[in-house]
């Protein structure tokens, strides 16, 4: 999976597209992220004990990895991201968009 945790992406699909957030939480075994600000949902819960409340609770949930691009630091456009081995060995992230490391 090209995206991880604290990277900046875009939504380019769905209901909340053009939205900019943060990623929280990234589930490589899914392909989902969790990002900041971005697929709100409705649930109707019940109370359990005195922790919770009922009623009707809006909430973040992971959409697809499949939805965002990374937003490159650089250039500080939505890009596609390509991978390099450095001369050391290492594996990195580049912007397609402008050839800047990412990692």
């Amino acid at each position: 999976m090209n995206i991880r945790k604290d990277d900046t992406v875009m939504v380019i699909a769905g209901k909340d597209r053009g939205k900019k957030g943060k990623v929280r939480f990234a589930y490589p075994k899914s392909g989902r992220i969790l990002v900041e600000g971005v697929n709100f949902v409705k649930r109707h819960t019940r109370p359990t004990g005195q922790a919770r409340q009922a009623g009707i609770i809006e909430r973040e949930e992971p959409i697809n990895v499949s939805d965002v691009m990374l937003i490159c630091g650089k250039c500080n456009k939505a890009t596609r991201i390509g991978h390099q081995r450095l001369d050391a060995g290492k594996k990195v992230r580049v912007c397609r968009a402008c050839n800047e490391v990412i990692d």
